[in-house]
């Protein structure tokens, strides 16, 4: 009687056990029926009127043939300095100079490719820019930033070839792997230094008065550990409409900036969504996995170079006498943009992938999937939707926004327990969206 008591029991409590569980298990299989993540993503994707949706397409594919002009202008003006002998006409005036000349030759040689470029890179920035809505700086604006760049990018260029020309002169043979060494040292200082003295130089950075943004992301921060005790607004809307943020920084100088185009025409939880991608890329180390890819790729584009330069400048073709030879930069030039055009995309592939592990983590830490997708449209202004599969592989440094959308919804099905359909997000406190300029 004991046993059969004790199996009475036992039986009555998995009975009981199994009622709790159906119980449970019923509204969470009804759930699953009712939210369809796909569904869901279609339902979004066709909020986007077709106009919109044909202009944003035309914008990004005619991105896809810039790439090859870009290449093209590059070599057209790396054969003007090579073929047409203003390699080494610049070398032998500068010869006087002695060890300087190699820093006044790259000097000399980036401000002559610009000119010779700019009526490219001025359609190419600007000019069709503009003609999509995108750009908001008049030309002169736009050129005086060009202008800054254009020396600072000179400057450092300048010290950085002259380090470089003097280990391909000393060091023989294995150059190409000691100015790999090199390249880690600059890409780190570079990020170190960039967002405390480079960025300010082309936008006002200014702490975001206190409230609820501002508390949502340190506090998103600190449950990170994002070593960031300040948010920053800047001011990329005298440039463009393109909504952005960042965490940039290392070693001190990390800090948390938004554009003001984000928080002017994004909402609290859009706001989230972007900013808890971007922790992503701090918390994962993204910076320094792709700092260490870069690094191999720029370590056999080296390699590359040292291989293929002897034998294009072979019987003294240019009037280069070897890769010492400062007049042989446009041919190193044209090689590694050759090089890094054909790896497009295995660079792409890259970014894209760290791109989607952000927007993974930035869903487990804002768990706005609503406002991550909405914000995915809103950066379809100027992104393809939904492209095929290889265009994306190819073409694609972030994941697609329908993709983008679709981990969103699937997120939204697994871990929420009661999806409904897309409905827009409230707007930030102080901070209602805004239509996007025409």
């Amino acid at each position: 009687m004991k046993v059969w008591g004790q199996g009475m029991g036992a039986a009555l409590a998995v009975g009981i056990l199994g009622a709790a569980l159906g119980a449970c298990l019923v509204p969470v299989a009804a759930h699953a029926a009712a939210f369809d993540p796909v569904a869901a993503t279609q339902a979004y994707l066709d909020t986007v009127p077709a106009d919109a949706r044909a202009k944003s397409n035309a914008y990004f594919e005619g991105g896809y043939w810039l790439q090859l002009w870009r290449f093209l202008v590059s070599l057209a003006v790396a054969a003007i300095f090579l073929a047409g002998g203003l390699a080494r006409r610049l070398r032998d005036r500068l010869a006087g100079l002695g060890r300087f000349a190699t820093p006044v030759f790259f000097i000399a040689y980036t401000v002559i490719d610009y000119v010779l470029s700019l009526p490219y890179v001025a359609y190419a920035d600007w000019y069709r820019e503009r003609q999509y809505g995108l750009m908001n700086q008049t030309f002169g604006d736009w050129f005086g930033d060009q202008m800054i760049q254009l020396a600072i990018s000179s400057l450092i260029g300048a010290l950085v070839v002259w380090v470089l020309y003097a280990i391909v002169r000393r060091l023989g043979r294995s150059w190409w792997v000691w100015a790999s060494a090199f390249g880690v040292v600059v890409l780190v200082l570079m990020i170190v230094v960039t967002p405390v003295f480079v960025a300010p130089l082309f936008n006002k950075y200014e702490p975001m008065k206190p409230g609820p943004v501002r508390e949502a992301l340190l506090s998103m921060a600190r449950s990170n550990e994002v070593p960031a005790t300040d948010v920053y607004e800047f001011n990329a809307s005298r440039q463009s409409n393109k909504i952005s943020a960042n965490v940039s920084g290392l070693f001190g100088t990390t800090r948390i900036s938004l554009t003001d185009t984000l928080l002017q025409r994004c909402t609290l939880a859009e706001i989230k969504a972007v900013m808890g991608h971007e922790m992503g890329h701090y918390v994962l180390n993204h910076v320094f996995v792709l700092l260490l890819y870069l690094s191999l790729l720029v370590c056999f584009g080296y390699l590359f170079v040292d291989r293929v330069f002897g034998r294009l400048t072979r019987g003294g073709r240019w009037g280069v006498t070897g890769l010492g030879d400062v007049a042989g930069l446009p041919l190193v030039v044209i090689l590694f943009t050759a090089y890094f055009f054909v790896l497009t995309p295995v660079l792409n592939t890259i970014i894209r992938t760290q791109e989607a592990e952000a927007d993974a983590f930035g869903l487990n830490l804002s768990r706005e999937p609503d406002g991550f997708a909405t914000v995915a449209l809103k950066l379809a202004e100027y992104r393809k939707l939904q492209p095929g599969a290889w265009e994306e592989i190819v073409f694609y440094d972030h994941p697609s926004g329908y993709n983008r959308i679709l981990r969103a919804m699937r997120w939204k099905a697994e871990n929420l327990p009661a999806a409904e359909a897309p409905a827009p997000a409230e707007p930030a406190p102080g901070h209602a969206p805004a239509e996007p300029k025409p």
